[in-house]
């Protein structure tokens, strides 16, 4: 299996508000960046979003070291919360509906396709990766075409 390295960002003017998300992906001497973003959504979306985009992009089944200042990702990934909601109907342990369940349903399809290491990184700590993940996640959601994020719903 291919080694990639991935960065991953999100960024959101108001939560909610406009929203974009960035991803680094690097393979050897190998660089891509993606970004993207939605007129109205939430910070945490755009987190997510960032990851789905990055593993949808490879190729081929790939381990993937996944960097994020995201510990709702992280922690969602590392402590298996993702397999037992799936488990449990998209259910928390209070029995409330997960939120984002439509994000968390497709990066659950990605982890299952690649060997995927959640690695959080702090935020805004000169991390080189999470740097330009966050300027390119900020630029995006500064545009003015954005397009609506299907799965956002005011109120979550």
């Amino acid at each position: 299996m291919k080694k990639v390295v991935i960065h991953t960002d999100g960024a959101c003017h108001g939560n909610p508000g406009p929203g974009g998300w960035a991803a680094i992906l690097e393979y050897g001497p190998h660089r891509r960046e993606l970004c993207g973003g939605f007129a109205e959504t939430t910070n945490n979306r755009m987190e997510l979003f960032a990851a789905i985009a990055a593993l949808e992009a490879l190729k081929e089944p790939c381990e993937v070291a996944l960097h994020s200042d995201s510990s709702y990702l992280v922690n969602a990934v590392s402590r298996r919360w993702l397999e037992r909601w799936n488990r449990c109907g998209w259910r928390k342990a209070d029995k409330q509906p997960v939120l984002n369940a439509d994000l968390w349903k497709r990066l659950l399809r990605q982890l299952e396709r690649h060997r995927v290491n959640p690695v959080w990184v702090k935020g805004h700590a000169d991390h080189a990766g999470n740097v330009r993940c966050d300027e390119l996640a900020g630029e995006a959601a500064r545009r003015t075409d954005l397009p609506r994020d299907s799965g956002f719903s005011p109120g979550e």
